[in-house]
């Protein structure tokens, strides 16, 4: 993997992370192909079995046929930012101030639906109201996305999130990773 795609996928990531931030969802949208998957399995505590068995994060997430926090496709990602404009999504009124920081990115090519895999963490901040703790949230962890090539950028064929979070502290999860 040369140079120049890493560091095009990592500006990819940083400049989708500001469309989130400046809650432009229209531009945010047209960067997800039509046949999109954008999930949140959800997590949970593991205790070994036994001494000798791995402790691998892979056994503590659902995998696509168990529960998650969300399971998008391209219209209901789009159903979702439409709600956001109705004035009728209480969870986003007013609407959340967010900031996304993107890191660690990694670029592997692909062997199945997408022509790059990146690899990152996030840690997305988020605001409500007059920010007095309550109103205040952090989440944190993995995504994986499966980039396609088009033109000189990409389109998200698919994102997995991985939180870091069993349990959710938030009063709501109405925002986008």
């Amino acid at each position: 993997m040369n140079v120049e795609r890493i560091l095009r996928v990592q500006q990819f990531l940083f400049r989708e992370a500001r469309l989130l931030d400046q809650r432009r969802f229209d531009e945010w949208f047209e960067l997800f192909t039509d046949d999109c998957l954008y999930w949140m399995p959800t997590r949970y505590n593991r205790l070994r079995e036994g001494a000798e068995e791995r402790w691998s994060v892979a056994d503590e997430i659902e995998d696509e046929t168990g529960l998650a926090y969300f399971e998008d496709t391209k219209t209901s990602l789009g159903r979702r930012i439409e709600r956001l404009r109705t004035g009728m999504a209480w969870a986003e009124d007013p609407p959340s101030r967010t900031r996304h920081y993107i890191s660690n990115v990694e670029v592997e090519e692909s062997t199945v639906d997408a022509d790059v895999v990146a690899l990152s963490n996030f840690l997305v901040y988020r605001s409500r109201n007059e920010g007095l703790g309550d109103d205040e949230d952090f989440f944190a962890g993995a995504r994986e996305d499966r980039l396609r090539v088009e033109g000189d950028s990409f389109r998200i064929a698919r994102r997995k999130i991985v939180p870091d979070f069993v349990a959710i502290n938030a009063q709501n999860l109405s925002i986008f990773f």
